[in-house]
């Protein structure tokens, strides 16, 4: 009985993170399209319009997090949402901090199918970080 309890939490477990890796995907794309059509549309510094993004795409995350990946039933949601913008707003300035890495300091401005390189990037490290903080500090 033991065994098959653990196989199901192992099955939960990985049901999360599939989830969290979809949702994870969709919010990047969010940010990505965000970012794109705003640096489309305004000549704006780009640092700028980043932030923009990432607020768009982080208001998607918690709504999608909060919902299909951790099914959070805190009542307390101001209390929930702002603990996720608290660490989105910490992985928002490794965020820029990454992209005035490789784009000011590297010139790392590679674009691919209009897609920046640089930004695909530090979109790897933002998701991860993002998975760590809302699983073990918002929705736990």
């Amino acid at each position: 009985m033991g065994n098959m309890i653990e196989k199901l939490l192992s099955l939960l477990k990985n049901k999360e993170i599939i989830l969290y890796l979809v949702f994870g995907v969709l919010t990047t794309i969010v940010n990505m399209i965000s970012y794109k059509v705003l640096i489309d549309l305004f000549n704006i510094y780009y640092l700028i319009l980043n932030i923009f993004a990432w607020f768009i795409s982080v208001v998607f995350a918690y709504v999608t997090n909060k919902i299909w990946v951790f099914e959070s039933k805190n009542m307390k949601i101001y209390l929930e949402f702002g603990l996720f913008m608290g660490g989105r707003i910490f992985s928002g300035v490794v965020d820029n901090g990454l992209m005035y890495l490789f784009i000011s300091i590297l010139g790392f401005n590679v674009y691919i199918i209009g897609l920046s390189v640089a930004k695909l990037i530090t979109q790897v490290f933002v998701v991860i970080l993002n998975y760590v903080l809302s699983k073990d500090v918002v929705f736990k």
